[in-house]
């Protein structure tokens, strides 16, 4: 039972970490800021579960995708689609030209709900297909792509490319999936009012909650066995294949897993912001969500959601402070945490730690060169 815990918690550096990010999201953030502030601090944190399932996918495993947008989108689009054929009930739609249908359908001429939308009528299986849809995506590419033993920046640039297809194609079937305008004016689950300021903190705690699920989970796996094959093929690939490792199902696995998780992000924000489009899966934002992990340190899971809420602030604070430099200004910070601190925030923490007084009782003490000459002795 120890032992499990410690997985899960991180031993007790770990769990001052989690006690600390913990009082930070459900504590702070919702005694110091007003709704509409805790709202966007909400919409951050659904990119969080992407930042997280790139430290599992690309700091632990060394697979880079820059198409993680592809899988937040979906889940995102799936969660819309529920809400909009709510929203789209005879009588609310009683003015169209075919009442019972999404709006865009009927200004694009449709006058029967298409098959692949009829399950979203239901929330349970809304609820399977956000977990499913985007974990099969997922599946297939990692079946072309990783028994192909196709990596590194090749793989990289094929989760580009794939993110920009599908985005295409969704901006290009207006009548099926709203365009380039995506799928608006979303307002209820199952009659629920979403957009009530009780609603926002009922849906902003939802939104923690699953995130610190995904936290532990995800220290679960990488505590496991297999979280050590992780960590061996992404530094030394062909030893763990030629040790008699199916290397290539284990990326497959832990992609599906990371499309899995960033499907959740997508869903959650479709609930808060009231809306989904095509901008969300596109290359640029797939990117962005790399520089969450990125600057909060790729290797931590509590620093990939530090740097997603850093980074998001930022964009937030100087866009509305200096809407004609902020994007310079978003540039030069990325470019300095690059160079300067490669690892990130957690690497800054890390590096820093030892002379944190307060912080003797929680941290290992380091094996003096002594103990480590009597050891080998």
């Amino acid at each position: 039972m120890n032992t499990i815990a410690n997985r899960l918690f991180g031993g007790k550096e770990g769990t001052l970490g989690l006690i600390v990010l913990a009082a930070l999201i459900l504590i702070v953030l919702p005694l110091g800021l007003d709704v509409f502030r805790l709202n966007l601090a909400g919409k951050y944190l659904t990119y969080a579960f992407v930042a997280v399932s790139l430290v599992l996918l690309w700091g632990n495993g060394g697979i880079l995708s820059l198409g993680q947008g592809i899988f937040f989108g979906l889940g995102g689009y799936a969660m819309a689609m529920f809400m909009k054929l709510e929203a789209s009930d005879p009588v609310a739609t009683a003015i169209q030209t075919t009442p019972g249908i999404p709006d865009f359908m009927d200004w694009n001429q449709l006058t029967a709900l298409p098959t692949f939308w009829l399950p979203f009528q239901s929330l349970t299986l809304t609820i399977i297909a956000i977990l499913v849809v985007p974990t099969v995506f997922a599946y297939i590419i990692g079946y072309a792509m990783f028994k192909r033993r196709v990596g590194g920046v090749y793989f990289a640039i094929i989760t580009q490319a794939i993110a920009l297809i599908l985005t295409i194609l969704i901006v290009g079937q207006q009548g099926y999936t709203g365009g380039v305008n995506g799928i608006t004016d979303l307002k209820t689950v199952l009659g629920w009012d979403t957009r009530t300021d009780t609603a926002k903190y009922i849906l902003y705690y939802l939104n923690a909650v699953l995130l610190f699920g995904v936290i532990f989970l995800s220290r679960y796996i990488l505590t496991s066995k297999f979280g050590m094959i992780l960590l061996a093929m992404r530094d030394k690939e062909e030893r763990v294949r030629f040790s008699g490792y199916d290397v290539s199902n284990y990326k497959i696995f832990v992609f599906c897993l990371a499309a899995a998780i960033s499907a959740i992000g997508g869903a959650m924000f479709t609930l808060q912001v009231g809306f989904m489009s095509a901008s969300f899966i596109g290359i640029v934002p797939s990117i962005e969500m790399v520089i969450f992990c990125a600057v909060g340190g790729r290797a931590s899971l509590i620093g990939a959601i530090y740097g997603t809420l850093l980074v998001n602030y930022g964009k937030t604070f100087f866009s509305e402070t200096y809407p004609e430099l902020w994007l310079f200004l978003m540039g030069g910070l990325f470019i300095a945490v690059v160079m300067f601190f490669p690892d990130g925030l957690a690497g800054i923490y890390n590096k820093n730690k030892h002379k944190l007084k307060f912080l003797s009782k929680f941290i290992a003490a380091e094996p003096t060169s002594a103990e480590i000459k009597g050891a080998k002795a």
